[in-house]
């Protein structure tokens, strides 16, 4: 079962009104980024690509990123933590897709805390302010054993 927009709320901060939806709480763009180097995701282990932010054009009193035709990593700009019990997944806002833009995010597992990261996949020439809000989290009840303690635990909370 999904939790209401109030619970998922309660594990999002900074977290305004404007951004409490029904079913969750949506996610605002704190950066974007593009790959400059190859990665490798091998049996082994894994190399994350280097990559720089994109530059931000700066108008009428709002950063904003002009994104030609590609695929760019989003960082988001609240701190999620997913509680004990529950799985958490992020959703592209529609005004994404109407802009011929989609965003592919992995499962969030309980335990994880961080500023989280999608892929956004950008097909027509779009114009993302900073702040915007660009995702939905949502919360779902979920059996698990153990909580996540991988290499993204706290990602990006240093920024």
């Amino acid at each position: 079962m999904y939790e209401s927009g109030a619970y998922v709320a309660a594990h999002v901060d900074p977290v305004s009104e404007s951004q409490l939806q029904p079913n969750g709480v949506d996610l605002t763009l704190a950066a974007v980024f593009e790959g400059c180097e190859p990665g490798r995701i091998g049996r082994d282990g894994k190399e994350i690509a280097d990559r720089r932010e994109v530059g931000l054009d700066e108008r009428d009193d709002a950063e904003t990123y002009s994104l030609p035709p590609g695929g760019y990593v989003v960082r988001y700009a609240e701190t999620v933590s997913i509680p004990e019990g529950h799985v958490g997944f992020v959703y592209p806002r529609s005004s994404l897709m109407r802009n011929s833009c989609m965003l592919n995010t992995a499962v969030w597992d309980a335990g994880y805390e961080g500023k989280g990261e999608g892929l956004l996949q950008v097909h027509h020439d779009v114009e993302l302010e900073r702040g915007a809000r660009i995702a939905q989290l949502v919360l779902a009840e979920a059996d698990h054993e153990g909580t996540y303690e991988g290499s993204y635990q706290g990602e990006n909370l240093d920024d």
